[in-house]
């Protein structure tokens, strides 16, 4: 029955004393009579639980909150609307994200063994608590009254290593990759245009005077086929010759005939015409000129009734089944393009259609206006579709063609002078690293020196590593300036 009484006696005196702190705390009224039930016994266990369940506050003193708990806080000892000291919070009671281990609340043996440790280490220096670049080789305090934090030799023994809590490490967002071997492949994009094949290119011209007699209906832009008649004429020197070549067929020095057959080939006539005189034994009147290719026709000069000078161009054709795409490569971008690399061409008369070739020449000649280099690119054109000076859009897949040790670009810290990254080495651990990078393509950058593959390196948030490195090597070279 006496149990049943104090246990709610119990319960009564803890909502009171819940009640009137939380009246008095809003009402910034300190109640000093609230001490009595500490000096029950049996109720200071109840309300306080396990005696001793908390350690003693340690290490210096942070900052100064507000006694009734409200958020208040003072670099500074001050008092409250109410009268009341702000309570002092000690390093060991302010509040951290770091995982901490189990064993936070040690025995104080233990605590003794760590202290012991901590003696035998010799303290290099002391840093500032807040993180300037302030150090002390002596003891001493802040403008806050807050103390220098020791350094020692064990926690600076690599200078270039940089130890992160497991806490913060989650909480900046930092990531690592594995390094590997990688085909780095980038997309050089530059203007083009079509251009025809100069090796398809043909003309029909006469190689003596002439007179043109018919001209076919061929028009320029139209299509032609190989053997297709496109102009009759009359050569008086074609006839002359013609007629030489009879006459030494009919003679009974057939030997000569070969002299007369040789005269008509150096005047163009076709062997066809050549071979229609020997078996009819007659000299045409007029000559017929065909087309010596398949295409288009880009120039059409020949007009019935005109006089044809030797040499002149009376039909230019051009076949467009295989066209030229002449690019214009900056001089920054030439050495990654090589002879052989794929190419992908859209035009702009043509949206949503690509055409696939490859690099068959690049100039030898940077031009002097623009710092560019031509490149050749061959495809084919079947259907046509592709017409001389079309603009187009090349992409030429640049690189190596070999793996090479690469790393993300996020990785690489580029500071204008040199290239960085951070090199994960486990357990919070991590060392800026310089390196060399090479080819960029595809979200990877080559790196040429300073990592190998099977290297961890950080990819995300990887610039705060590198700004407390910085200082880090800062705080070292003020110490070493201090020792001195």
């Amino acid at each position: 029955m006496s149990r049943i009484i104090r246990s709610g006696l119990t319960l009564v005196a803890i909502v009171a004393a819940g009640a009137g702190g939380y009246w008095a705390g809003h009402s910034d009224i300190a109640v000093p009579g609230l001490h009595w039930l500490r000096s029950v016994p049996w109720l200071e266990n109840a309300l306080a639980g396990t005696p001793n369940s908390n350690p003693a506050p340690s290490g210096p003193v942070i900052y100064y909150r507000d006694p009734d708990g409200r958020p208040a806080y003072s670099a500074v000892p001050r008092k409250s609307a109410g009268g009341r000291d702000f309570a002092a919070v000690h390093a060991s009671e302010d509040l951290s994200f770091d995982v901490k281990p189990a064993a936070v609340a040690a025995e104080p043996a233990a605590a003794g063994m760590e202290s012991v440790a901590a003696a035998k280490k010799r303290v290099l220096y002391y840093r500032n608590p807040m993180g300037l670049p302030d150090t002390s080789p002596t003891p001493k305090k802040d403008s806050m009254g807050m103390d220098y934090i020791p350094v020692y030799e064990s926690d600076d023994e690599d200078g270039s290593t940089v130890k992160v809590a497991p806490g913060k490490l989650q909480r900046t967002g930092v990531r690592s990759e594995t390094v590997a071997d990688r085909l780095i492949v980038r997309a050089v994009r530059v203007p083009g245009t079509v251009q025809l094949d100069e090796r398809r290119i043909s003309v029909v011209a006469t190689r003596s005077e002439a007179f043109i007699n018919k001209v076919a209906d061929v028009t320029t832009g139209g299509k032609v086929t190989k053997g297709q008649p496109l102009v009759q004429l009359y050569s008086p020197e074609v006839a002359a010759a013609g007629a030489q070549f009879l006459t030494d067929l009919s003679s009974a020095a057939r030997v000569a005939a070969g002299g007369a057959r040789q005269r008509l080939e150096n005047l163009g006539v076709p062997s066809e015409a050549i071979s229609e005189m020997e078996r009819t034994r007659k000299v045409p009147l007029s000559m017929t000129w065909r087309a010596p290719r398949d295409g288009i026709v880009l120039e059409r000069n020949a007009v019935d009734g005109m006089k044809a000078s030797p040499g002149e161009v009376l039909f230019r054709l051009a076949d467009v089944s295989v066209v030229w795409i002449i690019a214009d490569v900056p001089e920054f971008d030439l050495g990654a393009v090589k002879p052989g690399a794929p190419v992908t061409i859209r035009v702009r008369s043509m949206p949503g259609q690509t055409f696939s070739g490859r690099v068959a020449l690049i100039y030898p000649q940077v031009a002097k206006e623009t710092r560019t280099t031509k490149v050749r690119i061959e495809i084919a054109n079947p259907e046509g579709a592709l017409l001389p000076d079309m603009y187009a859009d090349v992409e030429i897949a640049a690189g190596s063609g070999n793996p090479v040790v690469a790393v993300p670009d996020s990785a690489v810290i580029d500071t204008g002078a040199r290239q960085l990254v951070i090199i994960d080495k486990g357990e919070g651990r991590f060392e800026p690293r310089e390196v060399k990078v090479g080819t960029q393509g595809g979200g990877f950058t080559e790196i040429r020196s300073g990592v190998a593959s099977g290297d961890r390196v950080v990819v995300a948030a990887n610039f705060l590593i590198d700004a407390e490195s910085n200082l880090k090597a800062a705080l070292n070279g003020m110490a070493a300036g201090d020792v001195q």
